[in-house]
């Protein structure tokens, strides 16, 4: 398969099917073939970005999903931020995630500065 931009949703598809024969044979990653696949597989991403991208998600639900995910609840980051009440104000939205905060849910949680600043 010829190496260039991809333009149409058709071109994409040849593309993801090209890719698929490929892994199919297995092809070794410093081989020719496995260098065009590496290749494609950037073009095919690019592509993707474009016409498919993926929103940021809201602070706020990152914070909740990473608190869920480690078994905290409001009352566990009193601590870290103030009373019971000033942290369910927070996740409700009814109080701003500032940028204070916003460093000490990076911290505490491993949220992505950019997740939170978005």
């Amino acid at each position: 398969m010829k190496l260039k931009p991809i333009k149409t949703k058709k071109e994409y598809e040849a593309c993801l099917d090209w890719v698929d024969a490929m892994f199919d044979k297995k092809v070794k990653a410093n081989s020719p073939e496995g260098e065009n696949l590496q290749v494609m597989l950037l073009l095919i991403k690019e592509y993707e970005d474009k016409h498919y991208p993926i929103p940021t998600p809201d602070p706020l639900e990152a914070i909740k999903l990473k608190m869920e995910e480690r078994g905290l609840k409001n009352k566990d980051l009193v601590n870290k931020i103030g009373s019971k009440g000033y942290v369910s104000a927070i996740l409700s939205g009814k109080k701003p995630l500032t940028l204070e905060l916003a460093k000490i849910f990076h911290k505490e949680l491993g949220i992505p500065a950019n997740i939170l600043l978005s």
